[in-house]
């Protein structure tokens, strides 16, 4: 049977570890979509043979082969998502910065997860910035994508607390579960009844390191 929802299209660029627990998420009826494509800028993303296991599926286009002309590559991407009949987008760890054409044709329908509380720590290395800034408590941010890298309308967060001699790959470690969960629970509201999610962002705490 088919699931219920809108069509979802899931971009990664390794492993895929959110985009599993969002596929998890679908199969045990906690998100109402249908899971229409796993893209990946990397035909070598360990993700894709997951996603293809699981009889969703798969397609890759290497960016390597634009290089220089990223609004080439980004309307390829299109292309896929329109092959596929995508409605919705989350960005699963997707390292592309994506042109702002493809992000306003997508804007309030793409959704992404970055590894910090947001506004804080956009970008790259967010583990190890947020142990250099003496942070006591980081964690991870689903939000809406728009123009701005890590700039969207925040949608969800889930709250770790650092611990005395924390590294940058233990505190990772600890907030990549809280990914797994928030990413979920933040698309099946937003699917649900967009507007709410967006007046009452969700809110997730670890209490435990």
């Amino acid at each position: 049977m088919t699931p219920p929802g809108p069509r979802l299209g899931i971009l990664i660029s390794g492993r895929g570890s959110n985009m599993l627990a969002l596929l998890d998420a679908i199969a045990g009826g906690g998100v109402p979509a249908t899971p229409a494509v796993v893209f990946s800028n990397d035909p070598a993303a360990p993700g894709l043979a997951l996603a293809s296991r699981r009889d969703v599926p798969v397609a890759a286009i290497d960016h390597r082969a634009y290089r220089g002309d990223r609004s080439a590559y980004d309307a390829a991407v299109a292309r896929v998502l329109a092959v596929h009949d995508v409605d919705l987008v989350a960005c699963a760890g997707y390292m592309r910065i994506m042109t702002d054409a493809f992000v306003e044709a997508w804007r309030g329908r793409m959704l992404n997860i970055h590894p910090s509380l947001l506004p804080l720590f956009k970008g790259l290395k967010t583990h190890a910035r947020a142990l250099e800034a003496g942070v006591a408590v980081h964690g991870c941010t689903v939000h809406e994508v728009v123009p701005e890298v890590d700039g969207g309308r925040i949608l969800g967060q889930a709250a770790v607390p650092v611990i005395a001699g924390d590294t940058a790959e233990g505190l990772a470690a600890r907030v990549l579960r809280q990914e797994h969960r928030l990413y979920a629970a933040a698309l099946a509201a937003f699917v649900a009844d967009a507007a709410a999610a967006r007046r009452h962002p969700i809110a997730l705490l670890d209490p435990t390191p």
